[in-house]
């Protein structure tokens, strides 16, 4: 049944496109949607506030690393001293005490830690995905309105590939391909230097990671 379900998408755009071939001349444009992704401006500004958010987060979690190595230093030198023959049995309870209190607290700190850095990373991957869908939802329109003034009944994104990872467009003469016109619109009046270095290709952020003591 699993395979089957992937040559549905194919059997349906090779059906639509024979029923349309003996309806009328059927008109086909192509668009790169990655390409236009890459290079729309919202997108370069997303990748800005993605690249900020990260940078505050490995900030955050650097702080909270610097502060468990400093616990787990006090911690050792308490442990030390509830040993040390040097003293009294009384102080080395004492020393013994806080040496246990001192680890209960690194062991909720390195919960909070945890937990902050799952967090983190999933607020960081949902607010990616939240833009990612806003601008797909801008590019289709734009996409849509050309197709529709230049008469087209399909368009397909050249950069598309099976479940099989090939290609879904094997051959595409680009004289209906709508990609750079598509760009230049969307990016009309952009408010950035859309050659800056600054803006890199946008990416899916990657999940954080942090060396715990």
């Amino acid at each position: 049944m699993k395979k089957i379900m992937k040559f549905i998408p194919a059997i349906l755009l090779a059906t639509f496109i024979g029923a349309t071939a003996q309806a009328q001349t059927l008109k086909i444009a192509t668009v790169d949607l990655g390409k236009v992704f890459t290079n729309y401006y919202k997108t370069k500004l997303a990748q800005g506030d993605l690249d900020n958010r990260k940078n505050q987060i490995f900030k955050d979690e650097n702080s909270m690393l610097e502060d468990l190595k400093k616990g787990d230093t006090d911690y050792k030198a308490l442990l030390a001293s509830a040993s040390d023959q040097a003293l009294s049995q009384d102080e080395r309870d004492k020393k013994k005490q806080a040496a246990d209190a001192k680890l209960k607290q690194l062991q909720d700190s390195k919960a909070a830690l945890d937990s902050y850095d799952r967090s983190a990373k999933q607020n960081l991957a949902d607010q990616f995905q939240r833009m990612r869908d806003k601008l797909l939802i801008e590019i289709r329109e734009i996409v849509n309105a050309k197709a529709k003034a230049g008469g087209y009944n399909l368009v397909i994104d050249s950069a598309a590939e099976t479940v099989n990872a090939t290609p879904v467009v094997i051959y595409n003469n680009s004289q209906a391909d709508l990609t750079d016109d598509v760009i230049k619109q969307l990016n009309t009046g952009a408010p950035i230097d859309l050659n800056s270095p600054a803006f890199a290709p946008m990416s899916a952020p990657s999940l954080l990671s942090t060396n715990r003591p």
